[in-house]
């Protein structure tokens, strides 16, 4: 059994509430007094426990990236499979989509959007390859080019969409055939059995 101590239970609530508090304002919007308020804390545990804001925005969203990592597995005989998965989980989770589009305009413009140094796509790329070595995936692309067009193909009823950003109020039939045409794309886009 697991014990929580309180100052584990504090960093919890902070985290979670400057999680909603970063995904509707971003970085910049946030405000400290508003995430201690809605964590029943103060600004000072907040900064004793994470320095300042930008240092509570990364722990927000490292763990974020981290759960979508590690939540949305990719194996190299089911790509379209790993989209349509990435469709629900930005269904159920959009904020992952905000924080991430607030990183990408406050933060880095350019380049690598988790530049902390670590290759945080490594599994998935390594799993891409595994699927061009066994002939499921089109061995002559690129597999960081097919993991981003992928990401982003999965995106297209996301928060950042610039067309239609799906909700969990409509009716589970769009959401297949949203997911169904994801599929049917990601599948003809990247197959290794081309003709």
């Amino acid at each position: 059994m697991t014990t929580t101590t309180k100052g584990e239970a504090t960093m919890r609530r902070i985290l979670d509430a400057a999680s909603t508090e970063f995904a509707r304002y971003g970085i910049a919007g946030a405000r400290v007094d508003r995430i201690a308020a809605a964590a029943n804390s103060n600004k000072a545990q907040m900064y004793s426990y994470f320095g300042n804001k930008d240092a509570l925005f990364d722990a927000v969203y490292a763990e974020h990236i981290g759960w979508m990592i590690n939540s949305v597995p990719l194996r190299g005989d089911d790509l379209p499979g790993y989209a349509a998965e990435l469709y629900d989980a930005y269904l159920a989770h959009p904020e992952i989509v905000r924080l991430t589009t607030w990183a990408r305009l406050e933060r880095h413009p350019v380049g690598d959007l988790y530049n902390d140094g670590n290759d945080h796509n490594r599994g998935k790329t390594d799993a891409i390859r595994e699927g061009q070595r066994s002939g499921n995936i089109d061995p002559e692309l690129d597999a960081d080019d097919i993991l981003s067009i992928v990401t982003a193909m999965s995106m297209a009823w996301s928060p950042a969409s610039a067309l239609v950003a799906a909700s969990a109020d409509e009716p589970g039939t769009v959401h297949a055939r949203r997911k169904s045409a994801l599929v049917v794309t990601v599948r003809g886009a990247f197959s290794g059995h081309r003709r």
